[in-house]
């Protein structure tokens, strides 16, 4: 049978949920920074999320282990007929690795009117001799210049490296933004300092345990009451499942405010995902870097009480609610990786390409079941007023094609005009791993799940050691196989 058109699959009794006639009376708190925001300032201001020092332009992609790769051209005439064995020399007293080398016909000489010969050669050598070696290069060849690859922006290697993406472009302080519904209750602010300093202090393997307030515990419970009663009707099949996992064995529900750290270990069984306490929203960089690692960025602190039903802030109503049960299906948490994966190394643009990705599906993104059309996305399920909204017959519908989805405008001052509904979460995932392949850059990318670390696909033995790995994985299925038949 073919399939409807999306239009015809939009849910169509939801007025009994609207509490005061159209959707457009449902009042909306604009956001004050999206995610995409974020990217695209980073772009504008030429400054990628720094992490550490890559130690000047000199440096081709990395210095590990107390080396680092130089490409340097330079020239020999043949007045100095023992030019080269003399730069050959200086080679061997640096031990310099030679990597690749080439040459070429030089310009003329202007005394001999012979032709000179450049020297193209990349090799590695120490980290704290670089700048020796090459004033000893210059001393036996002429016009030495070192030529700097395409820089490639740092991004971790390691979970723990995570310790160190922890730019925050801005924190919604309320004791900052007039429009901020907090910024008027000095203890509202005085908390959300505390919380926030709780994170800042946050490092790889260490616990932070939250005591909430009576009144944040009253603003959770007005949030999980209200938004309970319509998931049913209007989350997808993969969130009520998470959800009503996350009731039976995580402690969910209206009477307390679960605590990251038994919601972490609960994710890490379920899909490998961990959650790492966050004073604010991250940059785009930093935030989808950590998704490559299975790591969700998770804020503590709760939405004031004088607007339970919206945030114009990522707050842990938002993350509990909205992204942990989705985060406990394998095919999403997989396709939330693969946002992550995609985005290590990737340039400014391609940055801020991927985060308006995540925000029309990770964050509002609708998908089919059943023959109608269900929300995943955290932002929508963690919004009353935006859920009701986005399952109406107002807003417009588009297939998920990530080409499309990449450039689409936001809106962050009023409800999205527009939505994108994935067929399938497997689908989506294959959409987005071919959209990945097109982001140009000099390597891939591979995570090692039992170290939780990444590995840099950008030479042949890296790539054989990897194929290697797999030919093991797939023994291991034949044989399973072969014991089924």
């Amino acid at each position: 049978n073919p399939t409807p058109p999306i239009d015809s699959l939009r849910q169509i009794d939801i007025s009994s949920m609207k509490t005061e006639g159209a959707v457009q009376n449902i009042p909306f708190v604009g956001r004050k920074r999206s995610l995409i925001e974020d990217a695209r300032k980073e772009r504008a201001s030429g400054s990628s999320s720094p992490g550490p020092s890559r130690g000047g332009e000199n440096f081709v992609f990395e210095e590990k282990e107390g080396t680092v790769t130089l490409n340097i051209i330079f020239a020999l005439s043949h007045e100095k007929n023992a030019g080269f064995f003399k730069t050959g020399k200086v080679f061997e007293t640096f031990e310099a690795k030679l990597l690749h080398i080439e040459s070429r016909p030089g310009r003329k000489s202007k005394n001999s009117g012979c032709d000179d010969l450049e020297f193209f050669m990349r090799c590695e050598v120490h980290s704290s001799d670089t700048d020796i070696f090459i004033n000893s290069l210059k001393r036996v060849a002429d016009d030495v210049r070192t030529i700097p690859e395409e820089k490639v922006p740092w991004f971790p290697r390691k979970i723990r490296d995570l310790d160190k993406c922890n730019l925050l472009i801005t924190k919604y302080d309320p004791d900052m933004d007039q429009d901020h519904p907090g910024f008027s209750d000095p203890e509202y602010r005085k908390r959300r300092c505390f919380i926030a300093e709780l994170a800042a202090n946050y490092r790889h393997y260490s616990h932070v345990v939250m005591e909430y307030t009576p009144e944040e515990v009253a603003t959770w419970r007005e949030v999980y009451r209200t938004l309970r009663t319509i998931y049913p009707d209007l989350a997808c099949r993969q969130f009520l499942g998470g959800l009503q996992q996350l009731e039976r064995e995580c402690g969910y529900g209206e009477d307390s405010i679960p605590q990251l750290r038994e919601v972490s270990a609960f994710l890490k069984e379920k899909t490998g995902f961990q959650l790492r306490p966050v004073a604010g929203l991250l940059s785009a960089r930093d935030f989808l870097a950590s998704l490559a690692f299975r790591v969700f960025q998770c804020t503590q602190y709760i939405r004031h009480a004088s607007a339970p039903m919206h945030s114009p802030e990522p707050d842990c109503c938002h993350e509990l609610l909205g992204h942990i049960p989705m985060l406990a299906d394998k095919e999403f948490a997989q396709f939330s990786q693969e946002i992550g994966l995609a985005s290590l190394g990737a340039s400014d643009e391609d940055i801020e390409r991927l985060s308006t990705l995540y925000w029309f599906t990770v964050e509002f993104g609708l998908c089919k079941q059943n023959g109608t059309v269900k929300a995943y996305g955290a932002g929508l399920l963690s919004s009353y007023g935006e859920l009701i909204y986005a399952l109406s017959n107002e807003p417009e519908y588009k297939p998920f094609n990530p080409e499309e989805t990449a450039i689409q405008p936001y809106q962050d001052q009023t409800f999205q005009p527009v939505y994108f509904v994935s067929e399938s979460f497997e689908d989506a995932k294959i959409k987005m791993r071919r959209y990945s392949s097109s982001i140009q850059r000099p390597f891939s990318v591979r995570y090692d799940p039992f170290t939780c670390s990444l590995e840099v696909l950008d030479q042949p033995s890296k790539i054989q050691h990897a194929l290697g790995q797999m030919r093991d994985d797939l023994k291991i299925l034949h044989s399973a196989l072969e014991k089924l038949g």
